[in-house]
């Protein structure tokens, strides 16, 4: 059965591998504000908060929707970044809904439900979103979650599946997280383990082309099997752990940003101390997939890319 697809952010990362790999069985359209030359489906350059999305939709009879257009790292304006993420998924959901698109595929992050001290060990799906209003990012994916919500109760017959992502990582990837792991050192704050959880990038794919073609509903964790610490990922890499009190980082960042010589915030240490651990349980008995790479396969797999990037 071929069926016809919109991307949203086709030209990103995950986009362009996802949007190629759909367009081999199905008719695919991608639209990103990026062109793509080496794009092999129909492809527009195109604002996600343009109305003429919904015009789009129609004109190629879209029936799935997968949303994946989004900004990954702060452009230092809130309002701009705000508009693209919340307003630009009211964008599209108004498109799907005008056009009774049957289901929407929305990459929203494990940041959603925030960097708090009193989170659980880890967090199922039925946990509260709470986001941070520190961090841009998690913020406008909470607010991306409530919209979400409000949708689902307004326009059941549009199916949603909604993926919470750990951190997404390949052997090429490179982005402020893998900046973390660059340095000499690795940088932690004293008395808190401040556990990761990977997912292979080929285990998001595999999850959406699943979720597409089964053409399923729910909101989902993506993480593979366990956690790792920052004492066991410095352990990995071979590179100390310099475990600073929360007082004293607290001040550096405040220095550090007042001179220019970081972007970050002492507001944003909880970034480093509270991270969301991701249960992946309803992943695996709920959607039915098991992640093919646990979060230390993953680890080890960029890193290995890694290396061989920097041995040539």
């Amino acid at each position: 059965m071929q069926r016809r697809i919109l991307i949203t952010g086709a030209g990103g990362y995950i986009g362009s591998l996802l949007a190629r790999r759909l367009a081999e069985r199905h008719f695919v359209v991608g639209v990103d504000i990026r062109e793509d030359p080496s794009a092999v489906f129909p492809f527009h350059v195109m604002d996600v908060r343009d109305p003429a999305l919904a015009d789009l939709v129609r004109e190629h009879a879209i029936e799935q929707v997968v949303h994946l257009a989004a900004v990954l790292e702060d452009s230092g304006d809130r309002e701009r970044d705000y508009d693209i993420d919340v307003n630009g998924t009211r964008n599209v959901l108004e498109a799907c809904v005008q056009n009774s698109v049957r289901q929407l595929v929305v990459t929203s992050s494990g940041a959603a439900y925030g960097y708090h001290p009193d989170n659980p060990a880890w967090l199922d799906e039925q946990d509260p979103l709470r986001g941070n209003a520190e961090f841009a990012y998690s913020d406008h994916k909470r607010q991306v979650e409530e919209l979400l919500a409000s949708y689902r109760e307004q326009h059941p017959r549009l199916k949603q599946l909604v993926l919470r992502p750990g951190t997404v990582l390949g052997a090429g990837t490179r982005n402020l997280i893998t900046r973390l792991f660059e340095g000499r050192r690795l940088l932690a704050v004293a008395g808190s383990p401040s556990p990761f959880v990977f997912i292979w990038d080929e285990d998001v794919l595999h999850i959406i082309d699943k979720g597409v073609n089964e053409e399923a509903a729910g909101c989902f964790n993506l993480a593979g099997d366990g956690a790792l610490s920052i004492h066991e990922l410095g352990a990995i890499l071979g590179k100390p752990v310099i475990a600073i009190p929360a007082a004293v980082l607290r001040t550096g960042l405040w220095i550090g940003n007042k001179l220019g010589l970081t972007g970050y915030t002492p507001a944003q240490i909880n970034f480093l101390r509270y991270r969301p651990v991701l249960s992946n349980q309803r992943l695996k008995s709920e959607f039915g997939y098991q992640p093919r790479k646990s979060s230390e396969e993953v680890f080890r797999f960029y890193l290995a890319g890694a290396r061989g990037r920097q041995s040539t």
